[in-house]
């Protein structure tokens, strides 16, 4: 660019790079969707249209973007977590985030005619907001996917129950909302219990109300809605306790440097690889253990064709 006597402006422009050697997550919320998912009709209490749209754009924003190692998902929000390594935009955080929200958004509405062929869009157009958070260590990466999958089993048992006492047991919402009495505890593998407040309820009571009065088995609905979704590459699994990354990621005070042609080579494999989307448990060690790339940021080996 050519020296102008208006180049000065730049100094106006301020450094914004993100924490070295922290993990970074980039969480994405839907802005205003209350609003439009009433204006497109979407199913109470879960929509599995909405769902997989959404799983679609995040697909499409990792294959676009190979620094991202995991996603998840779940409503109108997804967080994308980047390494402690990740170099991407030398780490400046209004870049990440506003590639990855406009990457996403227009994946969005690129994919909004395959989920919803009758409904074809219209203003106000969907719109996401997002913001970027550093964690240094790999449990506080851990903690928070696990707060995210915990947020989703508490909020899917409420609205299942919620709206089934309003489409099956002929309530309004303010009835269902007085017989739930909003807050209740969510009792999740791994998680710590919760205390019920005093005019809470426990979910034991949620699963007793839907059960009781309208024969629905919570355990059997559907994993997507219960855990959300996860998105990563797919190598192959290895057994757990033969390696283990949640170590050899937090005992380096400094990151091991690579070469660019090692660097460029990890970032073709990873590439290369299948990402899938799964409704699994990630609370758990079992999920970590099992995929050791998700924490060492060394692709795996690519899984055999059956």
């Amino acid at each position: 660019m050519a020296n102008s006597k208006f180049e000065y402006v730049k100094q106006f422009e301020q450094p914004d790079s993100l924490l070295p050697n922290t993990w970074i997550v980039v969480r994405i919320d839907g802005r205003g969707f209350t609003k439009f998912s009433a204006k497109h009709g979407f199913e109470k209490p879960n929509d599995k249209r909405a769902l997989e749209l959404m799983n679609a754009a995040a697909r499409a924003v990792m294959a676009e973007l190979p620094d991202i190692t995991i996603a998840y998902g779940v409503s109108d929000e997804y967080s994308f977590v980047c390494h402690k390594t990740c170099a991407l935009f030398e780490r400046r955080s209004s870049k990440l985030v506003s590639t990855i929200v406009s990457t996403f958004t227009a994946y969005y509405v690129h994919f909004w005619p395959t989920y919803f062929p009758e409904s074809p869009l219209s203003p106000p157009l969907p719109s996401f907001d997002g913001r970027a958070v550093c964690y240094p260590t790999v449990q506080n990466l851990r903690d928070y996917m696990s707060w995210r999958q915990v947020d989703c089993h508490i909020n899917n048992l409420y609205n299942t129950t919620f709206w089934a006492l309003i489409q099956l047991g002929g309530m309004d919402g303010t009835e269902a909302e007085k017989t739930l009495k909003v807050s209740f505890v969510a009792v999740v593998p791994g998680a710590i219990d919760l205390m019920r407040n005093e005019q809470g309820t426990y979910s034991a009571d949620k699963n007793e109300i839907l059960f009781s009065k309208f024969s629905i088995n919570y355990n059997n609905e559907p994993e997507m809605f219960k855990k959300g979704s996860v998105v990563f590459r797919d190598y192959e699994l290895v057994e757990p306790g033969t390696h283990n990354a949640s170590m050899d990621a937090d005992n380096l005070a400094e990151p091991i440097q690579q070469s660019k042609t090692q660097s460029e080579n990890d970032r073709k494999r990873r590439a290369k690889a299948r990402i899938v989307v799964e409704h699994l448990d990630i609370i758990k060690d079992d999920f970590w253990d099992r995929r050791p790339w998700l924490l060492s940021n060394k692709p795996g080996k690519v899984p055999k064709e059956p």
